[in-house]
């Protein structure tokens, strides 16, 4: 029997079913943006881990990283004994995001946490329990995660009732009819029906929504959420889980507005695959938890914040940034000009090379065409991530560090499935 059905089939007997899989195939070993299966077959990787491998699969300074971090010690709580790296990495990321403010980081294991601890540290700072987020908004998998998450299936169904005082709104979308006027009004319509905004602790949102389908934050919108919040005493929290490190061709995605969030959250490519995450955060704020309110046994793991140090130096290094915009800009030109042959190419998004492709027919949301395509990249050697509301757009998260040879090729196959899928239509 092939080695990907034994194991698929020993997959169904061992695990539940509601850890959903893309893949009928299991890895082997991957380098970079590629992967090879159990059977020894290569994929191109253009799905990235979901976005945490934007220095690819082993990179080898972080493999180095890792290994020196493995012959010193492996855990110590730093909670219990604590260790410069940790003490240092927060110093970084205080200086690299956006704002030239003094601020803090407390690090943690998965986004998820973040986000958590995110709205832990905003209801401690202003005494307030209220929280907006917006529709199609993803922020993790825990109960106040799938609270702020604005999309129902797959991640709410069944799990209810979830925490209270969390409101959401519409996310700007002109592609479907959602002006940052109607996102404004809706926040109005909350103070005025729902919670007084003496109430509202924060407002979270991904300056570009990833799950959501890659729809970017309108400026405005930025500029309106922080003139409101600074009325009404409420922390603007950006998640820039998905967003953050070189991915939208700059540090952060928050580095393309004009306006500065009072709390980051990070996580997915900081650590090149190993579990990290971070919030980052006014110095005064951070502060507002009382010892013992923020951490975790694993938090910050000195293997996790070795990878993340070599990670940074990178990102620097390799110009990871220049890349990304490099990268994005010839796949929005390939994809811009299927799309005056493709009619189900109903628009393409992105900045740097977080891309996306939007499919629609008849200004309905094409999720046939969009499982078509991706289906027939993956037979031919593409992984590729669907994402939206509607399940009718593809991501684009392939490694920035991907060589040109390996992304033209990607390219390719990405080409020939969408004609393969408009000829099947």
């Amino acid at each position: 029997m092939n080695p990907n059905e034994t194991l698929l089939a020993r997959q169904q007997a061992a695990t539940p079913r509601g850890v959903g899989v893309m893949a009928p195939f299991f890895v082997d070993h991957a380098k970079n943006a590629e992967l090879w299966d159990v059977t020894g077959r290569r994929f191109i990787d253009f799905a990235g881990g979901i976005a945490v491998l934007n220095t690819g699969h082993r990179h080898p300074d972080v493999i180095a990283a890792v290994s020196a971090q493995l012959e010193l010690f492996t855990h110590s709580c730093y909670q219990v004994v604590p260790y410069e790296s940790y003490i240092r990495l927060a110093e970084r990321l205080n200086a690299l995001t956006p704002g030239a403010h003094a601020k803090k980081t407390a690090f943690f294991s998965t986004g998820a946490e973040a986000v958590e601890n995110a709205i832990k540290i905003a209801r401690a700072a202003t005494g307030r329990s209220g929280v907006i987020a917006f529709s199609g908004g993803f922020h993790g998998r825990t109960m106040m995660g799938m609270a702020l998450t604005g999309k129902i299936v797959p991640y709410k169904v069944g799990f209810g009732p979830f925490p209270a005082d969390v409101f959401h709104v519409p996310f700007p979308n002109a592609l479907h009819h959602v002006s940052v006027a109607d996102s404004l009004a809706a926040i109005t319509a909350l103070f005025k029906a729902s919670i007084d905004p003496k109430r509202v602790a924060a407002i979270i949102l991904e300056p570009i929504q990833g799950e959501g389908g890659f729809y970017i934050a309108p400026p405005e919108l930025m500029r309106a959420l922080r003139q409101l919040c600074d009325e009404h005493g409420i922390l603007l929290i950006a998640d820039e889980i998905q967003t953050g490190f070189a991915r939208t061709g700059r540090w952060f995605a928050m580095d393309h507005y004009d306006v500065l969030p009072d709390l980051i959250t990070l996580a997915k490519s900081l650590a090149g695959g190993f579990p990290l995450s971070a919030v980052v955060g006014r110095s005064e704020i951070m502060d507002a938890p009382a010892p013992g309110g923020l951490g975790g046994t694993y938090a910050g793991s000195p293997i996790a914040i070795a990878a993340a140090h070599a990670v940074l130096d990178v990102i620097e290094h390799e110009q990871l940034n220049h890349r990304a915009n490099t990268l994005g800009i010839r796949l929005q030109a390939l994809l811009n000009n299927l799309q005056k042959v493709i009619p189900n190419i109903a628009e393409v998004r992105g900045l740097g090379a977080m891309i996306a492709v939007e499919f629609m027919q008849n200004a309905t949301p094409d999720i046939d065409f969009t499982k078509r395509v991706q289906a027939e990249a993956l037979r031919r050697g593409l992984i590729l991530l669907s994402c939206g509301v509607y399940a009718n757009v593809l991501r684009f998260l392939f490694p920035l560090t991907i060589s040109d040879a390996v992304f033209d090729e990607g390219l390719a196959i990405l080409e020939a499935a969408l004609f393969a899928a408009h000829l099947d239509s």
